[in-house]
């Protein structure tokens, strides 16, 4: 069964990091989004934010992304940076 798709407006998440995969030309993007409760979900902005992978942490989210080859993009944005909080 097919995820459905990530509304990245209205879904609450806690931060998102952006991943790319240097090796396709142009480089291939994926978002890690991460909510208040912990989980991450890894989705594809191409394919109309579908989320590709669902995972209960962090760690397990991002060893998916390392052994498929993609890379962190530095710096992450935070819900708390967006809304103007502390």
């Amino acid at each position: 069964m097919l995820s459905p798709a990530l509304d990245p407006v209205n879904d609450e998440w806690s931060f998102l990091e952006i991943w790319i995969d240097p090796m396709q030309s142009p480089p291939y993007l994926l978002m890690l989004m991460g909510d208040r409760m912990g989980v991450c979900r890894v989705c594809d902005p191409v394919e109309n934010y579908k989320v590709v992978l669902t995972s209960p942490s962090y760690e397990e989210a991002q060893l998916w992304l390392l052994e498929d080859e993609f890379e962190p993009i530095n710096g992450r944005l935070s819900l708390s940076e967006v809304l103007g909080g502390s």
